[in-house]
């Protein structure tokens, strides 16, 4: 293996820690609130970095772009939708961890 295949799995194992560290940190919080923000905060981090350990192994730049261009949809969508659910949340009267 090379130096950029080595790379490449620590960045692709790094993010499927971070997945799932979300992931249990959505099992693990008390509320709506702090559970959301364990889900999109390490999901984010954790798709960059397997973003980045794919981008590694791609063969042209438009590869690399396409994969750019998910991760981004992906922040926008991800942030969105998580602003909704807590403004939902916070109008129906979910309380606030103490």
């Amino acid at each position: 293996m090379t130096l950029i295949e080595y790379a490449s799995s620590l960045l692709l194992v790094l993010g499927a820690f971070f997945f799932l560290a979300g992931t249990l940190g959505l099992l693990r919080f008390p509320d709506v609130y702090t559970r959301l923000h364990a889900l999109t905060k390490a999901d984010n981090v954790g798709l960059g970095l397997i973003v980045l350990g794919l981008s590694l192994q791609a063969d042209s730049l438009i590869e690399v772009a396409k994969l750019l261009l998910i991760w981004l949809l992906v922040l926008i969508s991800g942030s969105s939708a998580a602003h909704l659910i807590a403004k939902s949340a916070l109008q129906k009267g979910a309380r606030l961890w103490k």
